[in-house]
Parts: C-alpha cells; sequence; structure tokens
C-alpha cells in the first residue's frame, strides 16, 4: 500500500514537472513572440486615440472597452483557431501570408510619410468625412466598428509574427502561446490607449487643485500630451515601416531570395567596421533603417497602385460612388 502511494506521489511529482517546464516554456515563447510584435503593437497603441477625438468625454473609456472587446474577439474566436489550422495543415502558407501584413505595413507606413508631405490631400478627405451628419449613437457604433475592423489587420499581423515564432513548437503551446500573446497585447495597448486619452482629462482636474505641485503637474500633463501624441505617432509609424521592411526581408529570404538580405547585411558590417563604437547598436541602426528604407520603396509603390489603379476600380465597382 506504502509503495504504491508512493509510485502514485512519484507519479504527480512528475506530471507536476511537466506541466511547470511546460508552462515555462509558454511563458519564454510568449514573451519572446510580444517582443518581436512589439512594432505593431506600438502602431496599434497610436492608432487608437484618433477613434474617441470629437466624441462626448463621458464616452470615451466605454468606447475603448468596446474596442478591446472587439479585439479579443478578433484574437481569440477568429484569429487563433485559423492560425492554428493554418499551421496545422498548410504551415507553408504563413510566410506569405506574414509577408503580406508586411506589405500592409509598409503601405500604412509609407501613406502616413504621404499625410506629413502632402497634408492637404488628407485635410480633404477628413473636411468631406467630417461634413457627414449622423447621431451621437451611429457616429459612436461607427467609430467602433472602424477600430474593430483596423484591429483585426493588426491583431492578425501580430498573431502570423508569434505563430511563425512557435511553428516549431506543439500544437497545444502554439494555442497556450497565441492565446497568451493575444490577452497579453490587448490588455497592454488597450490600457494605455486608456491612460492616453484621459490624462488631459486628469491634468486638467489637477491644475485645478489648490496644491502648487499638482497644478505643476496638471498643466504638464495637459501641454505634454499633444506633443507626447505625435512623439508615439511618430515612433509608430518608424515601427510600422522597419517591421514592415524586416518581415519582407526575412521572408524572400526563406522563399530563396537572399539577395536583399545579403546587401543589408553587407551594407551593415561596412558601417559598423567604419565607425567602430557601440557595434550591436550601430548594426541594428543601420540595418533596421536600411530595412525601413525598402518598406518605404515597397509601400510608395502600393500607394501608388492604390490611387491610380484599386481606387478607380472600387469606385467603379460601387457605380462611381
Amino acid at each position: 500500500m506504502a509503495t504504491g502511494l508512493i509510485a502514485l506521489l512519484d507519479d504527480v511529482a512528475a506530471i507536476a514537472k511537466l506541466a511547470a517546464a511546460s508552462l515555462d516554456d509558454v511563458a519564454t515563447q510568449t514573451a519572446k513572440a510580444t517582443t518581436k510584435a512589439a512594432g505593431v503593437v506600438i502602431d496599434d497603441a497610436a492608432v487608437t486615440p484618433k477613434y474617441v477625438v470629437g466624441l462626448d468625454p463621458s464616452r470615451e473609456l466605454p468606447i475603448i472597452g468596446r474596442i478591446a472587446l472587439g479585439s479579443l474577439k478578433n484574437k481569440l474566436i477568429i484569429l487563433l483557431p485559423a492560425a492554428l489550422l493554418l499551421g496545422y495543415f498548410a504551415p507553408w502558407v504563413i510566410t506569405p501570408l506574414l509577408m503580406l501584413g508586411g506589405v500592409y505595413l509598409c503601405y500604412e507606413g509609407a501613406e502616413k510619410l504621404y499625410e506629413v508631405f502632402f497634408p492637404h490631400a488628407i485635410h480633404g478627405h477628413e473636411k468631406d468625412v467630417s461634413s457627414e451628419k449622423t447621431d451621437p449613437k451611429a457616429l459612436e457604433n461607427q467609430k467602433v466598428s472602424g477600430a474593430v475592423r483596423t484591429d483585426l489587420i493588426l491583431s492578425a499581423e501580430i498573431m502570423a509574427l508569434t505563430l511563425a515564432d512557435v511553428s516549431k513548437s506543439s500544437i497545444s503551446t502554439q494555442g497556450f502561446v497565441l492565446a497568451a500573446v493575444g490577452i497579453l497585447i490587448t490588455f497592454a495597448v488597450y490600457g494605455v490607449v486608456a491612460l492616453i486619452v484621459k490624462a488631459d482629462d486628469a491634468g486638467v482636474a489637477m491644475a485645478k487643485t489648490s496644491s502648487p505641485a499638482l497644478k505643476v503637474i496638471g498643466r504638464g500633463l495637459v501641454v505634454g500630451m499633444p506633443v507626447f501624441l505625435k512623439i508615439l505617432s511618430t515612433v509608430g509609424t518608424a515601427a510600422m515601416l522597419w517591421v514592415g521592411g524586416s518581415i519582407l526581408v526575412h521572408g524572400l529570404a526563406e522563399l530563396g531570395f537572399a539577395a536583399p538580405e545579403h546587401i543589408i547585411h553587407g551594407a551593415t558590417e561596412s558601417v559598423v567596421s567604419t565607425i567602430a563604437i557601440a557595434p550591436a547598436l550601430i548594426g541594428w541602426l543601420v540595418t533596421s533603417a536600411l530595412q525601413a528604407v525598402l518598406a518605404i520603396i515597397v509601400g510608395g509603390i502600393v500607394v501608388v497602385l492604390m490611387g491610380s489603379v484599386v481606387g478607380p476600380m472600387w469606385k467603379m465597382v460601387r457605380g462611381g460612388k
């Protein structure tokens, strides 16, 4: 009896060790995958605040909550099962899909650069859109719907990046990592967005208190938040271009066309050997910059195609509307 109990405890201990090792593996791979998706995450955080601009301040947090819920549904109900099915039945599709997402990031980054250099084109579009009259509830639903659609594209890129990183693991580990990354990133992004959106309101409240220190902090928040949002948007654009270019370079290499990767590697080594200061940092900066240049070229081509080919064709399909 005692021997049987000892054997049972031995088995339980072995199972516990196996479970702990699995959890440790999931945690490690989740952290690694989340880091790789950082560029998309920054862009997500930079893009989302615009969806509450012009709405009742009392509705800002509920709207962000609705978008966050939609984001979780995108990741856990739509994208996670799709990613697992693709990874199991058609793993060869992952790299092309990842590259397609990379092209989208290049397009988004190039389009934002276009907005900087040709703002009149964007202002005209915004004026047309803002002239539409609608009731607050319908406007809120429209904003949430648009944000969730945008999130679906960004979430697909995050999940594809994650799946590519854990494609060698068991399907159960892939599922746990995808779910963990999806939940972690959603709470991180929309928690930060909520803080950003309400920071100016908190600043106004602080500025009205009797405490001199709180007044200074409050005024600093009110003045500093617009600057911070511009910096965040710039960082988001840079991250999109860097990540998009990186995905394309590595994807092309996997598909047998390694010339861009070799060119960037050779140029980086040349610069690092010439400067000979902080080689790791300089190497990363040069590589990222060259990948971003490739992304701008690819994104610029897509911007032109969208404006001169896809846009007109879409108008024809919709009957000129």
